[in-house]
This record gives structure tokens, C-alpha cells and sequence, in this order.
């Protein structure tokens, strides 16, 4: 099951800010039980939110657990966030949120109702399932970034990955991968610092 979260600042001159903080926010969400992956995206393509994170959760109910009540949320940024953006959804349709490599973008399509044929891309149709349910249906795929400017649509969003796909340590909740390295040894894609602790504070 798929938890996305989207969002943008109103203020861009503090996003470099921002983005350091959303890592350390990643690694936190990740110690929630049935939390098992999270990965972050930015807007390069087209009129959707500029921010988008992704997660791997087992249900729901994992979304009322009273730990993820109190580390949930943006915390000091909330009076940034721009409302227009904000968005929450839980997604039916995949059991495991895709990975996305750095050299490759996601695709995302938001409709009423799947479009199996649109602009001749193999996605895979989302369902809203709980919190916010908009939108009803959301397509997902894949592509090579430079693939990723000729994809012609109404609607259709490019979003470049600024985080690996983080796992959960194993006390939490299982490595989706053998081998797996820790996400507290992993940072944002292009460089970046590495945070030294996982726990909310």
C-alpha cells in the first residue's frame, strides 16, 4: 500500500533548507511500525504539487498509530507549506512503492477514472483509499529521464527522485531488499550531509 504526501513552500528562497530537513524527516517516518520505505521527489514537468514523497506502509491504520501522531506533519515549516499543494493520500494498487533510480523520473497522472493507454506509457492506476481521496485515481510509471520531456498528455507530472529509496531499520519494520544499506547512511542524491541521528527528538 502506497502513503504520498505532496507539497510546495511559499517561500522557494529557503527550499535548499527545506530539503535537508525533509531527509531528516524521511528517517524519522521510518521508525513508525508498518512504515517500510520512503522516497522523495521534486516537480520538474508539468502543474502539480513541486513536492511529492513517497512511502511503503502496511495499512491504513498504520497512519492512527499514536508514535506516528506525534512525529507526523511539518513541524516548524508548516507555516510555509502552500496550501494549494497540500495533499495526503492512501493509494490501493501496489503493495511496495517503486523505486526510482537517479537517472530515471516518475510519471504521475491524476484522473476520475484509469486511462490504461495514456500517452502509450505502461502505468500502473492507484486508487484512493483514505485521507484526502483526491484525487480518485492516480497513474504511476517510470521512465529514463531524457524519455521523460516527450511524454505528451494532459495532466501528466515529471518528478526527478532527491532521495534513494529509504528503508526501514530492521526494528521497525524489513529491508525490502537484501542488503540494503541503513537509511542513516544514506543521503540526498547529488550530495548532501548526512544526518548522524534517526530518532525524533
Amino acid at each position: 500500500m502506497i502513503f504520498m504526501s505532496q507539497s510546495g513552500l511559499t517561500d522557494t528562497a529557503r527550499q535548499a533548507e527545506w530539503d535537508q530537513w525533509y531527509l531528516t524527516h524521511l528517517q524519522v517516518m521510518l521508525t513508525v511500525n508498518g512504515i517500510h520505505s520512503a522516497q522523495r521527489f521534486v516537480l520538474i514537468q508539468g502543474d502539480n504539487a513541486p513536492s511529492l514523497a513517497l512511502y511503503t506502509i502496511a495499512s491504513p491504520e498504520v497512519l492512527q498509530d499514536a508514535y506516528y501522531m506525534q512525529i507526523r506533519g511539518m513541524g516548524e515549516w508548516l507555516p510555509l507549506i502552500d496550501r494549494r499543494h497540500y495533499r495526503r493520500n492512501v493509494f490501493a494498487g501496489l503493495d511496495v512503492a517503486p523505486e526510482v533510480p537517479a537517472a530515471s523520473v516518475l510519471l504521475v497522472a491524476d484522473r476520475q477514472q484509469p486511462e490504461p493507454m495514456l500517452a502509450s506509457i505502461a502505468w500502473t492506476w492507484l486508487e484512493a483509499i483514505a485521507l484526502d481521496r483526491r484525487p480518485p485515481y492516480r497513474g504511476v510509471a517510470i521512465v529514463s529521464r531524457p524519455t521523460a520531456p516527450g511524454v505528451q498528455g494532459a495532466g501528466i507530472a515529471s518528478y526527478r527522485p532527491v532521495t534513494s529509496r529509504l528503508s526501514a531499520p530492521p526494528e521497525t519494520g524489513p529491508h525490502l531488499d537484501a542488503g540494503v544499506e541503513s537509511p542513516y547512511t544514506l543521503g540526498v542524491l547529488q550530495g548532501g550531509d548526512r544526518p548522524a541521528s534517526r530518532r525524533a527528538t
